[in-house]
């Protein structure tokens, strides 16, 4: 066996595991899982011999981080020991992971995908294993895993879109900045256009398909929409990346273009706070999507039953939602977070 399956780049670890190398829920499941993030005393001490792996297809960006503390915290408070590697969006080393965390036959398997179609052969011999896998992010097409807890990124896509569309009063000209390299991603752009088409008077001048990993920045590949387009109304981002660096050629550009983005985080609410052209992003709970996997493979080890589904909170977050605050949000995706800031979920 190549030597990348026995040992998967580990970036961090929990319980003192030593590296070797570098929905849709119940109110009452809901308010379980809430107590368990705000309780320190939550926790179930004879479940310190379970051992859980995660694959993580980044750790980069906000997303990333929320993604990592959500593991970590879950763990530490409901028992057992985390291992984590990160696949830094390179498709073969996490397939490798994967596999190589089958080997090693631990209590459940953790997986954000980078690219879910592509890792899911792996994910599939996973399953085939036995060994209890929660994905985290997106679904991964082929593969009946044991839970997945992700946003409802169709959704995600049609909101912004929505909004843009009442804010041109149903005419403009839009240009679409999509995500297309991960099938839960391609889902945004999906919904959004689902909406641009019930607007006849709101034309999609240009859509550029973004390859995380590429040689071309979000940044230029913005600047190259307002060079090609001079009318341009406004910009739909699959993600927050290309919108806060869209932000910044459309300010260096002078046009008045809004634009729009998706995943949340205090760099995006910054940028919104201070009322730039970025007016909106749908806020995932990515923090929540990563304890839910870990709740429910804790439920599953104890004998219990895990939801095939789990459709985690988004919020619309504008300049009025952040109105006020002398800190931008960094614990929204936290359980019972959200409320205290006044916002409710709108998908």
């Amino acid at each position: 066996m190549d030597d990348t399956f026995k040992k998967p780049e580990l970036v961090s670890s929990h319980s003192g595991v030593r590296l070797t190398r570098r929905g849709l829920l119940t109110a009452g499941a809901a308010a379980t899982v809430a107590a368990s993030v705000l309780r320190p005393d939550y926790a179930w001490a004879q479940n310190g011999s379970m051992k859980f792996a995660a694959s993580l297809g980044w750790t980069v960006w906000e997303s990333g981080r929320h993604i990592v503390n959500g593991y970590k915290d879950a763990v530490e408070k409901l028992g057992g020991e985390l291992t984590i590697a990160d696949a830094n969006y390179d498709i073969k080393k996490q397939a490798d992971q994967i596999l190589a965390f089958v080997e090693a036959k631990p209590t459940a398997i953790f997986i954000t995908p980078a690219d879910a179609a592509a890792i899911s052969p792996a994910v599939q011999e996973a399953v085939a294993s036995g060994i209890p896998i929660f994905v985290g992010d997106s679904y991964v097409p082929n593969a009946t895993v044991t839970s997945t807890a992700m946003s409802n990124n169709f959704g995600l896509g049609a909101y912004p879109a929505e909004y843009i569309a009442e804010q041109l009063g149903g005419t403009g000209k839009v240009a679409l900045v999509s995500l297309p390299s991960n099938e839960s991603w391609d889902q945004r752009t999906l919904g959004a256009k689902s909406v641009f088409n019930r607007f006849p008077d709101i034309e999609i001048v240009s859509e550029i398909a973004f390859a995380l990993g590429g040689s071309t920045t979000p940044r230029q590949v913005v600047d190259q929409i307002l060079t090609a387009n001079p009318e341009l109304d406004a910009i739909w981002c699959a993600w927050d990346g290309a919108a806060s660096e869209g932000t910044l050629a459309i300010r260096a550009s002078g046009r008045d273009v809004m634009i729009t983005g998706i995943d949340g985080g205090q760099q995006s609410f910054e940028y919104i706070a201070a009322g730039s052209p970025f007016k909106l992003t749908m806020a995932q709970s990515f923090y929540e999507m990563a304890y839910m996997n870990a709740f429910y493979a804790v439920e599953v080890a104890q004998g219990r039953i895990a939801p095939r589904f789990v459709i985690t909170p988004s919020y619309a977050v504008t300049q009025s939602s952040l109105e006020g605050m002398s800190e931008m949000p960094d614990t929204y995706d936290q359980p019972g977070e959200a409320a205290k800031l006044g916002w409710s979920r709108v998908l």
